[in-house]
């Protein structure tokens, strides 16, 4: 019950959030690999992006991706934060009753690995979806999927199913770091709300305020590594299914360094928060409340 509760958290956030995670995946594909001012600039910031792609792709380009995102959020974090309720509800996380900052590191960041490496398909499609633009403001490789299942058919035809996991090199370190500095910094902060006493025990601005606090963490720790995944699922591929711009996560990660700067990682930081920060407040709210239900129901 711990997974399909988590699942469906993410996949409530989600449906708020989606249209933000159109606008950070152009942000971070725009200037790909070009030095700052040698390339047009589509996307001047978060609100701009949203007006462009509203005006050019109309409403229903803000919900790209929109299917695949569903999918991943209930699968990814499904097994993500139920494999962590398992870990916590063990005692794992606690020493002498108080939450352990390195036990709820590590078991965000397993949790977070095993995650990652079933949702990587879905999140393949979700990327070159989400890429797909007229071509007055294309960003990136474009591809030309027709919908999910179309997408996930193409790959497989053409790459077999190895070709589905393309970029999980990314997906691993992305998700474990943003889970391991998600679920530790929750946990830590939940327990300092609680201690100075700011709301009633059980009420859900704990949570609330708890998530507020994990989102700041979160989104900074995790943007180089959520640059560097979305330009390595995006990438133009040749026939043996290989990258044709990155050999990989190391390469992917040293090249947008050298030519684009530090900040080249931080590309759609704006973007980033906006769309990690509701969406981290918002799944660990509805995780936490759904599981106190269940708990009182049971």
């Amino acid at each position: 019950m711990d997974f399909v509760l988590s699942g469906a958290a993410a996949c409530g956030a989600c449906l708020f959030t989606n249209p933000l995670e159109v606008v950070k995946t152009r942000m971070q594909l725009q200037g790909e690999l070009q030095s700052r001012g040698t390339y047009q600039v589509y996307y001047r910031n978060v609100f701009h992006a949203f007006y462009t792609i509203g005006k050019v792709d109309g409403l229903a380009g803000l919900q790209k991706g929109l299917m695949p995102g569903l999918v991943y959020q209930f699968f990814m974090n499904g097994v993500r934060l139920g494999s962590y309720a398992v870990i916590e509800s063990s005692g794992y996380i606690h020493t002498n009753g108080r939450v352990n900052a390195l036990k709820t590191t590590v078991a965000g960041a397993v949790a977070g690995v095993v995650g990652a490496v079933m949702g990587s398909p879905v999140y393949l499609v979700k990327t070159h979806l989400q890429s797909q633009s007229t071509s007055s403001i294309a960003v990136g490789h474009q591809y030309k999927h027709q919908g999910m299942i179309h997408a996930l058919a193409a790959i497989y035809k053409q790459h077999g199913i190895l070709g589905l996991w393309r970029g999980s090199s990314a997906a691993v370190p992305r998700v474990s770091v943003g889970s391991a500095a998600q679920l530790s910094t929750f946990s830590s902060s939940k327990e300092l709300v609680t201690d100075l006493q700011m709301f009633p025990k059980d009420s859900f601005l704990v949570a609330l305020s708890a998530g507020m606090i994990s989102s700041v963490v979160v989104v900074l720790a995790m943007t180089p590594f959520d640059v560097v995944s979305t330009r390595l699922y995006n990438q133009p591929v040749d026939n043996l299914g290989k990258g044709q711009l990155y050999k990989g996560f190391a390469d992917c990660f040293s090249k947008t360094l050298r030519k684009e700067g530090l900040l080249g990682l931080y590309k759609g930081l704006g973007a980033s928060y906006f769309r990690l920060g509701p969406h981290t407040i918002l799944s660990l709210l509805f995780w936490d409340e759904l599981r106190k239900l269940y708990r009182q129901f049971r």
